[in-house]
């Protein structure tokens, strides 16, 4: 006899454990460190994608939930940023009200989310915070819908794959600013309250998860194979790549990978150009940021110390260099750099250079 729940749970825990390919991909570090992160990485996307697919997953009443945080992390999640993501349907109306608080930069993305699929999370409609329609309290209303409503209210655009809504919170010192508070609401037809359990749903929801962390961790191990080849070194690798995969269409994305021997140290020095915002961070082999919560592992426009000329000089070492804009590899070998210019007026591609000592 088939038990339908043993059942679904054993294609649940078979399809995730197909995730463990990553851990030996081509080129991951076999190290004690790095393996034990790669391995805690996997079961934080588990908990990401139930999260996401299964606890927050019905587009009639949707609610955002955290799609990468401090202990869960995901594609060099962004150390400046509190992120928040709702399930919704392209063919649904939603009304999101709240505050924009005092964060430094705010945007809402509607998104085609494939990532259970194919990695992809393009872009259908985006706002920045000047576009919220907020009141002078801070207030406002938005309107998330395929059709523009009447009147002046706050539009999001949605198109007929629309399925998620992804928030961007991003930080210039982050004990000092208010976060922005949302929440969403459908507003278009449908049932008042939730049904009873549907067993078809829990099953499409959880396999959908289950399909998210072996696609979405296989597509970084692969971003990890192409920087790789070109250690020390950041490239404007095409954009195209970074918003399909759900960036901000109004951040421009450099990636690098960093590799040092032991007493090496890494200087990276750029331009600075005219933006709203910019920051560079260190992550691990598997695209996640360090411990920003202890560790010196970003530096932001708002805590970077520039030279005279306005440009900067960042040095990356195991040991603290003693001098300004530090961050640390912190047992590592080998990892992630990541820079982004948040709408800004040019996009210099830093200079890296290997030091001794």
């Amino acid at each position: 006899m088939t038990v339908f729940g043993a059942d679904l749970w054993d294609r649940f825990t078979r399809r995730i454990g197909e995730a463990q390919a990553t851990l030996v991909a081509e080129g991951a570090p076999l190290s004690l460190l790095d393996q034990a992160e790669g391995a805690r990485y996997l079961s934080r996307i588990v908990r990401l994608g139930l999260e996401m697919y299964l606890e927050g997953g019905d587009p009639d009443f949707p609610s955002f939930v955290l799609p990468s945080h401090e202990t869960a992390k995901l594609g060099g999640d962004n150390p400046d940023n509190l992120y928040l993501s709702a399930t919704i349907l392209g063919d649904r109306t939603y009304r999101l009200t709240g505050n924009i608080g005092t964060v430094h930069y705010l945007s809402i993305g509607s998104k085609a989310n494939r990532y259970a699929i194919d990695g992809t999370m393009a872009s259908t409609g985006e706002l920045q915070k000047e576009a919220f329609g907020a009141d002078a309290n801070g207030d406002f209303t938005i309107i998330a819908s395929a059709t523009k409503p009447e009147g002046d209210v706050p539009w999001l655009q949605l198109a007929p794959d629309s399925n998620i809504l992804q928030v961007r919170q991003t930080f210039l010192h982050r004990s000092a600013e208010a976060p922005a508070r949302f929440a969403i609401e459908r507003i278009s037809e449908g049932p008042a309250f939730p049904p009873p359990t549907d067993p078809q749903a829990i099953e499409r929801r959880m396999m959908a998860a289950a399909d998210f962390v072996v696609n979405a961790t296989r597509m970084f191990a692969n971003w990890t194979a192409m920087f790789m080849p070109y250690p020390n070194e950041m490239r404007d690798w095409g954009q195209d790549m970074f918003h399909k995969a759900g960036g901000d269409p109004a951040i421009f994305y450099v990636h690098g990978y960093w590799k040092l021997a032991p007493g090496e140290r890494l200087v990276i020095e750029t331009a600075v150009p005219d933006c709203e915002h910019w920051n560079i961070q260190v992550d691990n082999w598997w695209m996640e940021s360090l411990d920003y919560r202890y560790l010196p592992a970003c530096i932001n426009a708002g805590n970077a110390v520039l030279n005279t000329d306005g440009s900067v000089r960042i040095v990356l070492s195991a040991e603290d260099p003693g001098e300004p804009n530090w961050l640390t590899t912190h047992g590592h070998g080998e990892g992630h750099l990541l820079l982004r210019w948040v709408r800004a007026t040019s996009h210099p591609i830093p200079r890296l250079h290997v030091e001794r000592g």
